[in-house]
């Protein structure tokens, strides 16, 4: 039985006050010629749909329409929520969307009432575990529920699987030893940390939260990642949707599908010359791109931004790499001042705060001012 395994599409998302909603709509077809090409039995959503528990009406309306192209390609599709989304928004006509292969988990009360699909090689229940806290689970149960490992080993503890089954479970949360990204929420402390171990046995779980594709100390254990990047920390990630497809109890074969985005999220260094060069980016997709450039000249330059947006039409953050911003000269008191005149004083201060000394012009500049405000007091 194969799958198309998806999360954390985040959508209405708005990154440095760009609005993603494009780039979604693009990428969400993009998956729909992959689940046409790879004609898959169910489509696995592992939460985090949209980035707000109360998303913009273009996100809904996206969703909406994402769900509607499933539905008419007669697919299973197994919806939960993540900790960005609200489960009682989700889970609204939820009753009524499982008639059109559409199933959405609901607020966890205690149980998880499996969906069963079948094949050549006889059952497959799926589960659909929507992200939940300890407290969400502990007032299910007699058991002691401290941490979040304690509520995922209870939740599927109540599950109770029949492990001579062929199993999937759709949750989202952060296992322990999964590698973050920036554009993750991430707990104090690491509280959130669920030990992979409460997995045992499983056939396949398909992951949410963890924004880069990758395994849990197997392919049965596996975040897919986001379809789109949603921090420069991501401009590296190769995105793509996993494909897992369950043979006989025991066998699972998981691989990938490139997904190319309407725009990349691209990070570059240089001098302001050197990036406004024809030779630098004309055979790029840089002026579309979205952009994260860090000019390492040494004096700032005036209107950067709007200057670098006439190439680079979607510049999103803008930083500089120069001898000022790499100081690390600590400002001490106590050297006597008393004996320093002003323009001392000044050169000093200057040279703390930028990690290097004024230069001439600027030395004759501040020597001039302040000898005008001292005659003035006189």
């Amino acid at each position: 039985m194969k799958f198309i395994h998806l999360s954390d599409l985040h959508l209405g998302k708005r990154l440095n006050e760009y609005s993603l909603i494009e780039d979604q709509e693009y990428i969400l077809t993009k998956i729909i010629n992959i689940i046409d090409d790879e004609k898959p039995d169910g489509v696995l959503i592992a939460g985090d749909v949209y980035d707000k528990s109360v998303p913009s009406a273009e996100a809904v309306e996206l969703f909406d329409d994402f769900l509607t192209r499933l539905a008419k390609r007669s697919l299973q599709v197994f919806v939960i929520s993540g900790n960005h989304d609200s489960p009682e928004r989700m889970a609204f006509g939820a009753r009524l969307m499982d008639q059109s292969g559409i199933h959405i988990s609901r607020v966890y009360d205690g149980d998880v009432i499996p969906y069963e699909m079948t094949d050549g090689d006889g059952k497959v229940n799926i589960y659909l575990l929507p992200f939940v806290k300890p407290a969400h689970v502990r007032r299910w149960t007699d058991e002691d529920v401290e941490t979040y490992t304690d509520a995922i080993r209870v939740a599927v503890d109540r599950m109770n699987m029949d492990k001579n089954e062929r199993n999937v479970l759709v949750t989202h949360q952060f296992i322990t030893g999964s590698a973050r990204t920036e554009s993750e929420e991430i707990s104090v402390g690491g509280t959130d940390n669920v030990d992979v171990s409460v997995f045992d046995g499983i056939d396949y779980v398909a992951l949410g939260h963890i924004h880069s594709p990758q395994n849990c100390t197997s392919t049965r254990v596996r975040y897919c990642g986001t379809p789109l990047k949603y921090s420069f920390s991501e401009s590296n990630d190769n995105k793509s949707v996993t494909v897992a497809e369950l043979g006989k109890k025991g066998e699972l074969t998981v691989r990938t599908v490139p997904l190319v985005p309407k725009r990349d999220m691209v990070e570059v260094k240089g001098t302001y010359d050197e990036l406004m060069l024809k030779s630098f980016y004309e055979n790029t997709s840089y002026r579309e791109d979205y952009m994260h450039i860090t000019l390492t000249d040494e004096e700032d330059i005036i209107d950067a931004v709007g200057k670098l947006r006439v190439v680079y039409r979607n510049l999103m953050k803008l930083d500089y790499d120069n001898t000022r911003t790499r100081s690390t000269s600590l400002i001490s008191g106590n050297e006597a001042v008393e004996t320093k005149t002003p323009l001392e004083l000044f050169s000093d201060l200057y040279e703390q705060q930028n990690n290097q000394p004024m230069s001439e012009e600027q030395t004759e500049f501040m020597k001039k001012l302040i000898e005008n405000v001292w005659e003035d007091e006189k």
